[in-house]
């Protein structure tokens, strides 16, 4: 018999567990988002050698290893999902991916102090960025679903609300992660081991708390062997076979959308920074597009697409449609105000501002669309599995395209070579995101799946007319 909840308890308030779940989650994503905010600046100005002296990668070279790095953290989670529904369950992987996050952000920390390590720094940032890919990647397939579990069928009423907290949860925690960690990694009296050490205590505590929590919140028994008899079933392959020539298309905006983190950081060095009388730093303007996430996510469900509705049908792929060309639109201020800096001037940071808005626009109609569209093509005993090929093929396949990029740009300029220099770097992903679009357009039109409806033994087949 076990010694925790194995279903929920008959309840119309909120489970018990929540405040534990949603603490652990908040706590990861500052960890994840600050350490990926500032780690291309710091690959390019912080980073040390074997002496302690300063050994900068290029920012080819930093744009490589930043996309090689979020491309991991979105590969693990089908690992995760199989681990937790397989063998371990969803609290234990969580608590077990959770330590080896903390670790990871130890490694990384003790990385500023080459003469106390002994060690190579650059050794110790491949295990600290594995660590914590792997950590990332195993929670991020588990917690939401961990959230659903808590609910029977007299407090299901508050699931909306649950998410809605959820996903406040994770934008707070990015948005304050993305001010603080590069302030801490700037400021003399403070630098990279406390930019890396302090999310890395946060999300030991955060693991600590969870703990406490374990006998407050229902554990859902892994599946064992009937895991792959029910997710590898005849609906359970169409639907996969069905969905990667989407998530195929939708990679791309992955590829420009995810350098934010690297290219445009790089950008904004180059930039006036000045707003409102306070001179920002190049990696605290990530911290624009969590924000605008919440302010467009009620606009465009409320203002927008009931606009659009007016004129045409507002399906799930014509939003994607929509905001791929979105992206690609982002990418063309991008370029322009990189052609101004190519010619030596200083552009304010206004062209970056006004190119977040139309990117996180456009990331409310791709990547939050397309997350709800996997869910309902995908079969009940294959959500979690589904989201893992999501993760995989479009967010994970879209960072290691960059990264290969500027990996074959770097081994370029190593051979005397110089290819897309300055704007023509942007301009280059500004034409695979608008051709990419286009042959969307086609795309969609001959995309056949089936919608699963939880609670429903029926099935509804999905196509844009």
């Amino acid at each position: 018999m076990s010694k925790y909840l194995t279903s929920p308890v008959p309840s119309t308030e909120m489970p018990r567990g929540i405040p534990y779940i949603i603490g652990n989650e908040a706590a990861e994503r500052f960890s994840y988002y600050g350490m990926s905010g500032i780690l291309f600046a710091f690959l390019t100005e912080h980073l040390r050698n074997a002496a302690g002296h300063p050994s900068p990668m290029s920012p080819e070279q930093a744009k490589e290893w930043t996309h090689y790095f979020i491309g991991a953290v979105y590969a693990f989670p089908i690992v995760g999902a199989i681990v937790s529904d397989w063998l371990l369950g969803k609290y234990r992987t969580i608590v077990f991916v959770s330590l080896l996050y903390c670790l990871g952000h130890g490694v990384l920390a003790v990385m500023d102090y080459p003469q106390l390590t002994q060690t190579e720094p650059r050794w110790l940032l491949a295990v600290g960025l594995a660590l914590i890919a792997i950590g990332a990647g195993g929670i991020k397939p588990c917690v939401s679903a961990h959230v659903g579990d808590q609910f029977g069928k007299q407090n299901e009423h508050l699931i909306t609300k649950v998410f809605g907290w959820f996903y406040f949860s994770i934008n707070f925690g990015s948005t304050f992660s993305m001010l603080l960690t590069p302030w801490l990694l700037d400021h003399p009296s403070f630098g990279p081991a406390w930019a890396f050490g302090v999310p890395g205590v946060l999300m030991a505590l955060a693991t600590f708390v969870f703990w406490l929590g374990r006998h407050k919140f229902v554990h859902i028994p892994p599946g064992g062997a009937n895991f792959f008899r029910e997710t590898f079933s005849p609906d359970g392959i169409r639907a996969v076979v069905n969905l990667i020539p989407l998530y195929l298309l939708i990679f791309p905006f992955f590829t420009l959308f995810d350098q934010t983190h690297s290219a445009w950081v790089d950008q904004a060095k180059k930039m006036d920074c000045m707003v409102l009388g306070y001179t920002l730093r190049p990696s605290q303007l990530q911290a624009v597009n969590p924000v605008l996430i919440l302010v467009f996510i009620p606009i465009f469900s409320y203002v927008i697409y009931p606009l659009l509705g007016r004129w045409f049908d507002v399906t799930p792929l014509r939003k994607i449609a929509i905001g791929l060309f979105l992206t690609a639109a982002s990418f063309v201020i991008i370029s322009a105000a990189q052609h101004r800096i190519d010619e030596g001037l200083t552009p304010h940071v206004t062209w970056q501002l006004v190119a977040y808005a139309v990117i996180t626009a456009a990331e409310v109609m791709v990547s939050i669309t397309a997350l709800e569209f996997s869910y309902t093509q995908a079969p009940k005993k294959m959500k979690s599995f589904i989201m893992g090929v999501y993760l995989l093929v479009a967010i994970a396949l879209g960072n290691f395209f960059t990264a290969w990029v500027n990996g074959y740009i770097d081994k370029q300029k190593a051979l005397g070579s110089t290819i897309l220099d300055g704007a023509d770097y942007y301009w280059f992903f500004t034409g695979v995101m608008f051709a990419t679009a286009c042959v969307f357009v086609v795309f969609m039109r001959f995309y056949r799946g089936q919608t699963f409806i939880q609670g429903s033994d029926q099935q509804t087949p999905s196509f844009e007319s």
